[in-house]
């Protein structure tokens, strides 16, 4: 974001102080859905709470996705770099975590190695616009396991999608290529669920430059799984399974989608961009997110688990069923 935007933000909060003597919330409540203008993973949709005569506070959904960007930075990071987020981007209100796994990937590819590198850094980017946006509101990174291999959160999410319980994605660059895809598809989802909910302009042009970004990266991890399923066709069949896990977890509906290749007009055709039948990408609400990063298989609503072990910070924590 520019300057010239940033302070337009800045000068917009300061204006609300001015005329509420009070700290006021960065974009408008109606943004049920999804999770926030500009900012991280997943703009996301806010599902149904308990509590649902009180609506989540604009500042509540940034923080929602404070949390999922924290997760996607850190894995990101520890792929490329062999280190985490430096500890300035970690503090914030709630209780902080430490990270638990994450190593520096085994990648030989010189290709997939700069794409890494580059969806790194803007993960980053993501986590530091956020944490400037809320100032002394911003939540602290919860515990987040990234960890490969038996008993990490990586390896019970290829169980759910009935792949090896030894899966690392740290391992090699087919590995990396299927732990990046497992977040995704799920981070632009999210956003898409927000687009119709920000009444601010200005909020809602940063929420649609932090959608592109996040649906350039879902697309080069796809379309690098397609491809390089060309002579290993278990990538596609794989990254099938992971789709088709996300769907269990996230309700009944049959929305998400797999890479292998499907047929249009009669002719085959990849499946890189997943659309609904009007040319769409669906959205999740915040409960549905939640359900998937807690790998949740239960019927009933949780507050923590998989990648998040102690659950999120914030007022947005309990995973949905959709049905």
């Amino acid at each position: 974001m520019t300057d010239d935007v940033n302070q337009q933000l800045i000068e917009a909060f300061d204006r609300r102080v001015e005329r509420r003597n009070e700290r006021r919330e960065f974009f408008k409540n109606a943004f049920g859905a999804a999770a926030i203008a500009g900012a991280g993973m997943s703009a996301l949709a806010i599902g149904q709470r308990a509590d649902a005569q009180t609506a989540p506070t604009d500042a509540d959904v940034l923080n929602f996705a404070l949390n999922l960007e924290y997760l996607e930075a850190q894995f990101y990071n520890y792929a490329v770099n062999g280190t985490g987020l430096a500890a300035n981007l970690l503090t914030g209100t709630g209780t902080q975590g430490a990270v638990t796994g994450g190593q520096k990937a085994n990648l030989s590819d010189p290709l997939v190695i700069a794409y890494a590198k580059e969806i790194a850094q803007d993960e980053v980017a993501h986590v530091t616009f956020l944490r400037s946006q809320l100032m002394t509101s911003a939540v602290a990174q919860p515990a987040i396991n990234i960890a490969g291999g038996p008993g990490g959160a990586f390896s019970t999410a290829a169980v759910a999608a009935g792949l090896s319980a030894n899966f690392n994605p740290y391992a090699d660059d087919n590995s990396f290529l299927l732990g990046a895809f497992i977040f995704e598809d799920v981070g632009v989802t999210a956003y898409k669920g927000a687009a119709t909910l920000i009444t601010n302009k200005t909020y809602l042009e940063a929420a649609a430059g932090i959608l592109a970004v996040e649906a350039y990266h879902a697309g080069l991890v796809r379309t690098s799984l397609y491809a390089r399923g060309v002579q290993a066709p278990t990538l596609r069949t794989s990254a099938d399974s992971i789709s088709n896990a996300r769907d269990s977890l996230d309700g009944s509906s049959d929305d998400d989608q797999g890479i292998s290749p499907t047929t249009i007009n009669g002719a085959l055709a990849s499946n890189i961009v997943p659309l609904d039948g009007n040319g769409l990408a669906f959205s999740r609400t915040t409960g549905q997110v939640l359900n998937i990063v807690y790998l949740n298989t239960t019927n009933a609503g949780v507050g923590m688990g998989g990648f998040f072990p102690a659950g999120v910070n914030g007022t947005i924590k309990t995973s949905t069923v959709t049905a």
